[in-house]
């Protein structure tokens, strides 16, 4: 699936408002920095020259490059948890792929600064109470089973906080663990399809308290809580680039198309892990 190419500008453009703003320019790069406003930079716009120090250029689909402040940025990596990826508990062969490229990619965003959040389910026993009946009934087959019941051998209560079922899977765990020892890896509980919908959520909290308004999104199931929190992402103004070997979904054929789709055309931007690598390791 291709994106539809728009046309360069034909001159520097900004959108947005004082506060926050994009810059285009002829070349095809898109800033999205919010450091220099276009009225700022004076006569004869030309392209700025990238700052090493504190800026990645990183290529997107769409003929386009966009500039990130390192400082502003994460990637938000959505329930790639046991429950959904284990082989013993759901045969998720796409799901799986997604594991290679995040274990390249988020050590070479940790170079940068970038923070890496680990967004999962985890409830409480307070919030099986609290879930509203669409959500638990999706979660059911059959009228049985459900959030906080009991999966089989170790696995644990379903979804639950603590609980084998919920650990991210295989050595995407030994992976967060390396960067919480760090400081660089954070782990998010969320108990609906989005990470942040909603008044307030833990995620939102934690990008506003870190000044923090562009966002990666990996994960699955990209047509479900990785789209439902892209798309929230996206109505609060945060900017989001979708890495596309990133995410999976078990829906049938045209599932993930669609959300690539919207991903690159509608909410923002899309990539790919490989991209943002060359990228981080800068010109040769």
């Amino acid at each position: 699936m291709t994106i539809p190419v728009r046309p360069h500008v034909t001159e520097p453009i900004e959108y947005g408002n004082s506060a926050s703003f994009w810059v285009e320019y002829p070349s095809g790069l898109v800033d999205l920095t919010r450091e220099t406003h276009l009225s700022k930079q004076g006569d004869g716009v030309q392209t700025p020259p990238l700052r090493l120090e504190t800026q990645l250029d990183i290529p997107v689909d769409g003929e386009r490059t966009v500039r990130v402040a390192k400082d502003k940025s994460a990637i938000v990596i959505i329930d790639m948890q046991n429950f959904f990826l284990h082989p013993d508990l759901r045969d998720h062969p796409t799901g799986l792929e997604c594991v290679l490229p995040l274990m390249n990619v988020v050590p070479a965003l940790r170079t940068q600064g970038i923070k890496i959040l680990w967004v999962n389910w985890g409830l409480t026993e307070h919030e099986l109470h609290t879930i509203p009946p669409s959500l638990v009934r999706g979660f059911m087959k059959g009228g049985r089973g459900g959030f906080g019941s009991q999966l089989p051998g170790q696995f644990g209560r379903l979804l639950m906080r603590g609980e084998y079922n919920s650990d991210l899977y295989g050595p995407l765990h030994g992976l967060y663990e390396e960067g919480k020892r760090e400081g660089t890896d954070v782990w998010i509980h969320k108990n609906r399809m989005s990470g942040i919908w909603g008044y307030q959520t833990a995620l939102d909290l934690y990008l506003q308290e870190h000044g923090i308004t562009t966002l990666f999104f990996a994960g699955v199931n990209a047509d479900q809580c990785v789209l439902g929190t892209l798309v929230d992402a996206y109505f609060r103004g945060y900017d989001c680039i979708t890495l596309k070997d990133c995410i999976a979904t078990t829906s049938p054929t045209g599932g993930l198309e669609n959300v690539l789709y919207n991903a690159g055309n509608s909410y923002g931007f899309v990539t790919d892990s490989k991209r943002v690598e060359e990228a981080v390791e800068g010109p040769e």
